[in-house]
């Protein structure tokens, strides 16, 4: 029986990781991330390519096996730990390195990297889908010594690449969006095909790579359908009423996100009245620092930066990836998103994969809640030009409808420069401050200082 071929994704990830490897022999790099997104994968293959000697210890499987690592106390013994379970593959620390995976079951080895990285005998690259957690269990930090980098499921860019689209294509459509210019007709009608793809199938590697050899959403499906239990499984480390209560704020997301408000109401997790975001603080965090949802709180009044106006009693929850929306709203019924069905609200969805694109480029993300205004979806830093930006996005016909995109960006005090209105139609527009942008132009959106003006210039000494 002929098997279908699996080909490596590009990553933007793995450049970032050779960067690093390359130019910063000070630190070790500890990748976290949720699980399933190809953390694992990524380093296997740089390290493979920058070292002769490369060994890999997975200390989950550690714990779950011989234990041998799950005594360790000094540097010594993990040396001696290490070389029963390296045997040969041990070299001088210019050509050899340690990856040590899921780290986080391990808590002690985290407090250990410091005095590894100050012995210096090997290089060192770390990953686990719960660091953030971790972290804040481990009684000595070894910051200072660490580098912690968050990698996430493939973005529509990545998704675009791995189904053969070039790599000029995009740099030109990301060209037409900074320009603030649409697509031709045949290129947008293409992409918004692959975005309905994307919708679909998310960006998570292994549905991602089913996708690509067969092209069968039943393959896609059930890849998926894997990915959730493990998710589910993952919270077994706590007791049971933590554990529950941790399933159950997963399982209403997709609920939660077709309401009008969206918002996470605290009262249905326990069906109790009287509950708020404080009782839920150990679960949220969970649900984030592990990387399998993605929160986005509230702010009223804002103001650059963001974060200084949050409310943290309010918030959204979105699932980490659009295809695990999707499979949970409309299963294998892709009709929904691929004819798009009139009885089929598809603002959920778009709302989801904006918020995704958003979160893998490295935006902390807000939402604007005012009772008089109204709510506007998402709020993000504008560096470049010091305000706020606000996005709506729409998936109808009336998505020049947005009264509180309206007011938001009407009121002077707010210094909102413009606003972006993300919706299914190829045209860019622009009107009453607002611009109007097929979705897919999310992908563009990055936070980056231009490289200009990140070189400041001395004065010269006066005489």
């Amino acid at each position: 029986m002929q098997q279908n071929k699996i080909t490596m994704l590009y990553r933007k990830f793995t450049t970032e990781i050779e960067d690093f490897l390359k130019k910063e022999p000070r630190k070790i790099l500890m990748i976290n991330g949720a699980r399933q997104i190809g953390k694992s994968y990524i380093i296997r293959f740089v390290c493979k390519n920058l070292f002769k000697n490369y060994v890999e210890i997975n200390l989950k499987e550690d714990m779950e096996g011989d234990r041998i690592f799950s005594e360790v106390q000094t540097t010594q013994d993990f040396y001696i730990q290490l070389g029963i379970a390296a045997g040969k593959k041990l070299g001088k620390k210019e050509d050899t390195i340690i990856f040590l995976d899921e780290i986080q079951a391990y808590p002690h080895l985290m407090t250990m990297l410091k005095f590894l990285n100050q012995e210096g005998r090997y290089r060192y690259i770390c990953s686990g889908s719960q660091l953030g957690i971790a972290l804040k269990q481990t009684p000595s930090t070894p910051m200072g010594s660490i580098a912690i980098k968050q990698m996430y499921p493939l973005d529509f860019e990545e998704f675009l690449l791995a189904l053969n689209v070039s790599q000029n294509t995009i740099d030109s459509m990301r060209e037409q969006f900074y320009n603030e210019q649409p697509l031709s007709e045949s290129l947008h009608n293409y992409i918004m095909k692959m975005f309905q793809y994307y919708l679909l199938v998310g960006g998570l590697p292994d549905p991602v790579n089913h996708f690509v050899a067969t092209q069968n959403i039943q393959h896609v499906r059930n890849a998926q359908k894997d990915i959730i239990e493990l998710y589910k499984i993952d919270a077994s480390q706590y007791d049971e009423e933590r554990r529950l209560k941790i399933r159950r704020i997963y399982d209403l997301i997709p609920s939660n996100l077709e309401n009008k408000k969206k918002r996470v109401v605290f009262n249905e997790i326990e069906n109790k009245k009287g509950k708020y975001h404080n009782n839920y603080g150990e679960e949220f965090d969970y649900l984030t620092a592990s990387g399998v949802a993605i929160d986005v709180r509230a702010i009223s009044n804002p103001h650059f930066p963001l974060r200084e106006s949050e409310k943290k009693n309010l918030l959204k929850l979105y699932l980490n990836d659009v295809g695990l929306l999707t499979l949970a709203l409309y299963d294998l019924n892709v009709n929904a998103i691929l004819n798009e069905e009139k009885s089929i609200y598809l603002g959920t969805v778009y709302e989801s994969v904006v918020a995704q694109e958003l979160h893998a480029h490295g935006f902390p993300m807000f939402y604007y809640d005012n009772k008089k205004l109204g709510e506007v979806d998402f709020l993000i830093d504008d560096f470049n030009s010091l305000s706020v930006l606000p996005i709506e996005v729409k998936s109808g016909k009336d998505y020049y409808i947005h009264s509180a995109l309206n007011t938001f960006i009407g009121k002077p005090d707010y210094n909102v420069k413009k606003g972006i209105v993300f919706n299914s139609k190829r045209e860019v527009t622009k009107k009453n401050g607002a611009v109007y942008m097929p979705v897919y132009y999310s992908m563009f959106l990055d936070h980056n200082v231009k490289e200009a003006d990140m070189v400041l210039k001395l004065p010269e000494l006066p005489e």
